[in-house]
């Protein structure tokens, strides 16, 4: 099965997309942010309301090209949702390819595949992340939950 993969076009010099990954997930994906995402082998931990979390440690950051992220625990308390923590030992791969015009943004959440319960609810939920993370990077102001 494979993996979950999303590429968003982006009005973004590299390094800014790197430094809302690594310094600006407030601003994009959840205000509830706790710890380090700029820093390898550090974790940070983002939250959405008391019922869903979800806590990475940073396995690999190149300055203007990629961030890795490896989800050390997580939970999805989501009705009608069995496995809640399905993400644990997933891993979120950032890539920053640079082109003529624009910036492409390159999404892989290896372990996140069709058969796997969350599937539809986790998609849906990246496909509005990425979505605010584009917005905040091309106009300032991100929607973050």
């Amino acid at each position: 099965m494979e993996n979950y993969n999303n590429t968003i076009e982006l009005d973004a010099h590299p390094e800014s997309i790197f430094s809302a990954l690594t310094n600006g997930i407030p601003f994009w994906w959840t205000e509830m942010f706790e710890g380090s995402s700029n820093e390898q082998d550090k974790s940070f931990t983002v939250r959405f309301g008391e019922q869903i979390f979800k806590k990475f440690k940073v396995q690999e950051l190149i300055p203007g090209k990629k961030a890795v992220w490896y989800v050390e625990d997580s939970l999805l308390n989501v009705p009608g949702l069995k496995n809640q923590k399905e993400w644990i030992g997933t891993t979120i791969i950032w890539e920053i390819t640079e082109s003529k015009s624009r910036t492409e943004l390159h999404l892989t959440h290896v372990g996140l595949r069709p058969d796997i319960e969350c599937y539809d609810i986790c998609t849906d939920g990246w496909k509005q992340f990425t979505a605010s993370l584009k917005l905040y990077l091309e106009t300032g102001r991100g929607k973050p939950f």
